[in-house]
Formats: C-alpha cells, sequence, structure tokens
C-alpha cells in the first residue's frame, strides 16, 4: 500500500540478491502504484497498480500473472530475507520432496527479539527451529510450485484479510500434497504489536465462518464452526466489546457470499486426520 518505503524496498533487495536461482519480481500496489515509489523500485522489478484496495489475499493473486517461473514466492512488503541462498534452498526442499505444495520459514526478528509463538503454525509450537507438517500457514513468506497454486485456486479473493493461510493450506493438502513448516529456513520480519481492533475481531470470525462455507464437507461444518464459537467465547467473555465485534462478524460470515464452495474431499479429511489435525478446530 505504499506506506512502507523503506521496508519495501529492503524486502525487494532481500530478493533481487539471492544466489543459485533466476528471479522474476513483481510489485503489486494495493490502492496505490508502485511506479511512483520514492525511493524508486529497481528497474528490473515490475510494477502492478491496483486502483482499490482489494485485500491482500486478491492482492498476491494479481501479481502471479506477471511473473514467470516453475516455483512463486509470496513476500509481504515488511518482511526480507536474510540469506542470499533462501530461495535455493527452498526449492531444493521442493525438489528434493514433491508431496510438498508449500513451504513456510521459520520467522525470525531482525532485532533479536523473540518471535511470537502466533508465527509457528501448529497447535503444539514446541522448539520453532524444529520442522513439520502444517493445516495453515502464516502468510508472510510462502514457498509454492506454480501448478500447486494454481491446483488449489489460489488466495481467498473474498476474504480482504485474515485466515487466508488456513485455506490455502487446507486446499494444498486436498491437491495430494502437504503442507510443510520448514524450521531450517529463515525469513525476517519485525515483531509488531499485537494489538486488536473491532475490524480484526470482525474479520476474524466472519471468515472462520467462510472457511467452513467454502472448504469443509457439510457435515464438519457447524463441529468446526461451533468449536471455534466457543473458544472465542471463553477466550474473551471478560471483554464484552470484542465479543459483540466478534459477534458481528459471526452473523456476517452466515449472511453475506463467501465465493465459491470447494469442499475438501473425505480422502482428504482422512490424511489431515491421519496427520494429527481433522478439520474440527
Amino acid at each position: 500500500m505504499g506506506r512502507r518505503p523503506e521496508e519495501l524496498a529492503r524486502g525487494i533487495r532481500s530478493v533481487l540478491d539471492q544466489e543459485g536461482v533466476e528471479v522474476d519480481v513483481a510489485c503489486v500496489g494495493n490502492g496505490w502504484d508502485p511506479a511512483t515509489a520514492e525511493p524508486p523500485l529497481p528497474p528490473e522489478v515490475r510494477t502492478v497498480h491496483l486502483p482499490e484496495n482489494l485485500g491482500i489475499p486478491a492482492g498476491r493473486n494479481r501479481g502471479v500473472p506477471h511473473v514467470s517461473g516453475e516455483v512463486l514466492f509470496f513476500l509481504d512488503d515488511d518482511a526480507f530475507l536474510p540469506s542470499a541462498r533462501f530461495l535455493a534452498d527452498g526449492c531444493r526442499v521442493l525438489a528434493e520432496h514433491p508431496d510438498l505444495g508449500l513451504v513456510q520459514p521459520r520467522v525470525v526478528d531482525p532485532t533479536g527479539l523473540t518471535a511470537p509463538r502466533r508465527w509457528i503454525p501448529r497447535i503444539r509450537k514446541g522448539d520453532p527451529a524444529r520442522s513439520s507438517d502444517v493445516f495453515s500457514c502464516w502468510e508472510g513468506a510462502v514457498l509454492m510450485p506454480r501448478a500447486v497454486f494454481e491446483a488449489t485456486g489460489g488466495w481467498a479473493d473474498p476474504f480482504f484479510y485474515a485466515h487466508e493461510g488456513i485455506e490455502l493450506a487446507w486446499r494444498v493438502w486436498d491437491t495430494g500434497h502437504r503442507a510443510w513448516y520448514a524450521g531450517d529456513l529463515e525469513a525476517a520480519h519485525p515483531v509488531i504489536d499485537p494489538a486488536r481492533h473491532e475490524y480484526y475481531y470482525r474479520l476474524n470470525a466472519r471468515n472462520r465462518v467462510w472457511l467452513a462455507r467454502r472448504n469443509l464437507p457439510l457435515p464438519f461444518v457447524p463441529l468446526y464452526v461451533g468449536s471455534w464459537t466457543a473458544i472465542q467465547v471463553l477466550r474473551w467473555f471478560r471483554d464484552p466489546a470484542a465479543l459483540r465485534a466478534w459477534f458481528g462478524g459471526w452473523r456476517a460470515g452466515w449472511r453475506e457470499d463467501p465465493g465459491p464452495r470447494r469442499p475438501l474431499r473425505w480422502r482428504t479429511v482422512w490424511r489431515m486426520t491421519l496427520a494429527g489435525r481433522p478439520p474440527v478446530i
């Protein structure tokens, strides 16, 4: 959105400086024209101007047709790659393990602050350097084979913000691949204040309902939404304002159109269950 010019320049430079791979870079401006960036973007970077802010997942999707290559890498404007071998190492992981359809790296703060546990996309967080299968992803740095990305249908356009990483990981599993948290790969992102606001609570709830409506077999829809409703009530019962905003989004999730429905195959539900994460919570 053009609000972090220095961080954007740092992130793009960290991609252009990658060794052992050829990179083709597009910068998508959501409601902003990256061609007007100050400092100017390097001439080899393609710019994509979206006159209206379409939201984070839709913005990522709009960039894909503007780059070539068999592997896609999505990087937020406030993140960067501390190692010049990151992409080569990530592509090697994909080549050696063709059953992987998504790789999220371990995320570290560049100043040495302790990274929040929410950046590890599994219930039992454990050692952040431990790699594992996952069923969601931190969306700020994601590596995928283009063929798998296209098979998933891409990021969830209507979501605007929140939980698009869960849907993408679910759909990766539905292609017959696995989503992977790579604790031995590092991306850098500053620790930010996790203060919540009404808009966050609303989209968090709406998109939880949309996740179920778009992706789950019908018997699982009430189970998934019901479990998350119970969790949020227990989490925020002492914060009536947060609950009011959350339930406002919850109601919107049932009333508003979430976009095309594409339920997971029962085989995928079984694979996820065997891997330790049935799509119930």
